[in-house]
């Protein structure tokens, strides 16, 4: 049979293929459901700690065989995705309810990594037993898993707003979601005013639920912005960390500073980078009120402390902090979550609407199987009262049949055709028995003990009660008013046992000020070694010891503080590095990793020319690459705000050999061989910098260039240690092959 051959269009399969995969990612991956606030690796962990028996009151089982339950069963995209999920449903210091009981190194808010997964343990929390997996089996779609051998949740049927409650956080394919913590006895009192009126202005919610709740606590500094937040479900909230003052008991004390509560994005590495940001600010001058800093934080919670000098002015710290750190910080707001399986960004009163709507979805089923449950249990026990009526009729049908289905047809159907009566008479009241089939099982399973009077009166008394109870269920599902009562207080319920208190303030703060002291201009020598250490000396210091500094440091700048020093590599990038970034040192100090202060990195390329953009600005810098091609560029091309700029193009296994500041008058150029050639520095091109320039000398197959030299500066050459007087050379052409040198 010959293959078909299928012919499309290549960019319409790209995008069909891209589309495809992307809505993948959205709706299954990154982007949590608006029914449970749960993206799928999350609802699967959660579900399989439950068929794992993994209760709070249970032992706690190892991380390992949650995680890797879960992958075998539910979620085939890694264990590193699994563990980290699990990891963060257990850090209270993410999420504003913790699902999971973590047992073990779980990582912490300074940015510690979790413990390996065999050697932690886990287990439910209490409230994700009751408000996430109860009633599991009454309510929501089981679906099959990915390869059809098991079911699991299409949702988990969570009784609270948890997309507001724990938040979320994703990145899928063209879009996000950042949604911020919120309090749970906040939400549910706003859910509860929602369906008192579902008119409710988003104003008129934010009363009862002010805005975010961060476990981390911290300062929400601009309330003004929520209400907009709220009804978009888009913006920026501006987060601010807590400051407390701390006056010295003793003469002797010094005032401290103390940091109690950091923004929520502060979570991880955040701390360390504000504690190297503050020696930063110290060490340049900023903060010179602040005279140590530490971090004392420990299980009981975040305290940072900076120690101030005497008559500190703490307010103009807190604004350089704030300023300065992230110690005030923005956390992006994009509510965006799958409704009705598409991704949509949500307001305030969405997101209460979707919860709603899955409740009531949820209770519906719940309270069907309940009533059809009771309406079971009514026949049954229908059935079981009128046989204690007639037990004696019952015993008679019993003792005269040969087996259980002839018993059951007479118990059903008044059949005596195959019952053998022992007693006269009987039969024809036989013939009256219409019982149900679940009637007949159940009396034909009734034991004896259920004919004592204690027994039959318990009987009549749950009869009652089941009456109730269909009463009460068929009211529920009749009554949206009851149905909204029901979960009104279940809420109540809730929120009296799990509600915690808020750890957010909201307020419209001032805003930081904070104007910098002009610096104070001055020259100073900045000065390299061959080590890539660098630091400035002040100017009496450099001249008093100008020989021993020169001699010592090959790169060596005198400059003023307001400028940039560049380097130049043979990578054929430049680098810019502010004077006033670099610290100053003595005169024997080692100095600090050129590195630490610029993008430059020594073990890939190496440093060629180094200079001030001052010394530069107004002159032409002279290139000479490898492979002799040569240009010259006006230094104003490289005025830049980057801290990096690419300098020259050339050729992929080309690279840098000399970059200078062109002088007039001739250049020589020296090959690796020993070739020399010299000619006029104005036959070399001007160019961008971009440019690849032309050949300024011939090379032979095997040779390559070395060096250029400007023959008014540069006197003498050497070459294998033979000096070269570089005036000395025959005049030539650019492009020539020039003359090989005899040693």
């Amino acid at each position: 049979m010959a293959e078909k051959i299928l012919t499309t269009e290549y960019s319409e399969e790209m995008q069909r293929s891209f589309m495809n995969y992307s809505m993948s990612v959205i709706t299954a991956r990154a982007i949590p459901d608006a029914r449970d606030g749960l993206k799928p690796v999350q609802r699967r962990v959660l579900y399989d700690m439950s068929e794992l028996k993994l209760g709070h009151d249970k032992p706690h089982r190892k991380s390992a065989r949650i995680v890797g339950d879960t992958m075998g069963k539910y979620h085939p995209h890694g264990d590193s995705s699994i563990y980290e999920t699990l990891v963060v449903m257990s850090q209270d210091f993410k999420k504003g309810m913790a699902l999971v009981d973590g047992h073990g190194n779980f990582g912490s808010i300074e940015g510690d990594g979790a413990a390996a997964m065999r050697y932690t343990e886990a287990r439910l929390e209490k409230f994700t037993e009751e408000v996430y997996l109860k009633d599991l089996d009454k309510t929501v779609e089981f679906v099959p898993n990915y390869d059809e051998t098991e079911k699991e949740p299409e949702v988990l049927p969570v009784r609270v707003p948890n997309l507001l409650i724990n938040g979320a956080e994703g990145i899928a394919v063209g879009m996000s979601t950042s949604i911020p913590p919120h309090n749970l006895g906040e939400v549910i009192d706003a859910v509860k005013a929602y369906i008192a009126n579902p008119d409710i202005s988003t104003e008129e919610l934010m009363r009862l639920m002010p805005g975010p709740d961060f476990p981390t606590g911290g300062i929400i500094a601009n309330k003004k912005d929520l209400l907009e937040i709220y009804e978009t479900g888009t913006g920026k909230i501006k987060l601010r960390g807590r400051v407390e003052v701390e006056l010295g008991k003793r003469r002797t004390d010094k005032d401290k500073l103390v940091i109690t509560q950091i923004p929520y994005t502060m979570i991880g590495s955040g701390i360390n980078k504000f504690l190297m940001d503050v020696a930063e600010l110290v060490e340049s001058k900023k903060l010179t009120d602040v005279t140590d800093i530490s971090n004392q934080s420990n299980k009981e919670g975040i305290r940072i402390v900076l120690e101030l000098k005497k008559d500190a002015d703490v307010e103009r710290i807190k604004n350089i902090l704030y300023k300065k750190t992230k110690l005030e910080d923005t956390f992006g707001v994009n509510m965006l979550a799958i409704a009705d399986g598409r991704p949509e960004t949500l307001n305030l009163k969405g997101i209460l609407n979707n919860y709603l709507d899955f409740q009531y979805v949820n209770n519906r089923k719940k309270y069907q199987v309940l009533l059809e449950k009771e309406l079971e249990k009514k026949e049954i026990r229908e059935g079981l009262i009128k046989a204690c009526d007639v037990i004696d009729l019952i015993i008679a049908v019993l003792r005269g049949s040969k087996n259980l289905k002839d018993a059951k047809a007479c118990l059903m159907a008044g059949d005596t055709s195959k019952i053998k009566f022992r007693t006269a008479g009987v039969e024809e009241d036989a013939k009256k028995l219409h019982f149900t089939e679940k009637q007949a099982t159940a009396i034909l399973e009734m034991r004896l003990y259920k004919l004592i009077g204690l027994e039959i009166l318990a009987l009549e008394k749950e009869y009652k009660e089941t009456l109730k109870k269909i009463k009460e269920y068929s009211r529920i599902l009749k009554s949206k008013e009851a149905m909204d009562q029901v979960i009104t207080e279940d809420l109540d319920a809730i929120k009296e046992e799990f509600a915690l208190i808020r750890m957010t303030d909201i307020e419209d703060g001032k805003e930081a000020v904070y104007v910098e002291t002009p610096m104070e201009v001055q020259e100073v020598a900045f000065i390299m070694d061959r080590f890539g250490y660098c630091k400035l000396l002040d100017k009496t210091t450099y001249e008093r010891n100008q020989e021993t500094v020169e001699g010592e440091h090959p790169h060596v700048v005198r400059c003023m503080n307001t400028d940039k020093i560049c380097l130049f590599t043979d990578a054929g990038s430049m680098y810019q590095v502010k004077v006033a970034d670099v610290p100053f040192g003595k005169l024997r100090e080692k100095g600090t990793p050129i590195e630490n202060i610029s993008k430059y990195d020594g073990t890939k390329e190496k440093i060629l020319f180094l200079s001030s953009l001052e010394q530069m600005m107004g002159k032409q810098l002279i290139f000479a690459t490898r492979m002799a091609l040569v240009k010259t560029v006006p230094a104003e091309e490289f005025i830049t705000n980057n801290r990096m700029v690419a300098s020259t193009k050339f050729q992929d296994d080309d690279k840098l050999v000399t970059v200078r500041l062109a002088v007039a008058g001739d250049v020589v150029l020296q090959t690796m061989n020993g070739y020399f050639l010299r000619f006029d520095g104005a036959e070399i091109s001007e160019m961008k910098k971009n440019s690849k320039g032309v050949r300024g000398m011939k090379l032979e197959r095997d040779d390559e260039l070395e060096h250029l030299y400007l023959v008014n500066e540069d006197q003498v050459a050497v070459y294998k240690k033979k000096e070269i007087s570089l005036g000395r050379l025959k005049a030539a052409k650019r492009d020539g092959k020039g003359t090989k040198v005899r040693l």
